[in-house]
């Protein structure tokens, strides 16, 4: 199944975060934050403009690595991914390599 995100929604792919501490202590997986990072999977067309009417192209890309809130947007299950779904504000951050 694919999914098409609507407006200034995007789906994003939460990224695993290290299961050992950088002094080597292995954190078990009921102790283990959410990670809040993610791979942005798809991007919507954008929000329509209220003057002109046409769409504002949103600032992520997908394939772009992104910062957001432990708590932000709507979880879903999609072939057995479990994928985010959120508006471009939810987002902080777009992580640079």
């Amino acid at each position: 199944m694919k999914l098409r995100p609507l407006h200034d929604r995007v789906i994003v792919k939460r990224l695993e975060q290290e299961t050992k501490t950088a002094s080597g202590i292995v954190i078990p997986d009921n102790a283990a934050e959410k990670p809040d990072q993610g791979e942005v999977l798809a991007v919507g067309p954008g929000k329509r403009s209220d003057k002109t009417g046409d769409f504002v192209v949103l600032n992520i890309k997908v394939g772009d690595r992104v910062l957001f809130g432990k708590y932000s947007g709507q979880t879903v299950k999609v072939d057995g991914d479990e994928l985010l779904v959120m508006k471009e504000e939810d987002l902080f951050a777009v992580v640079e390599k």
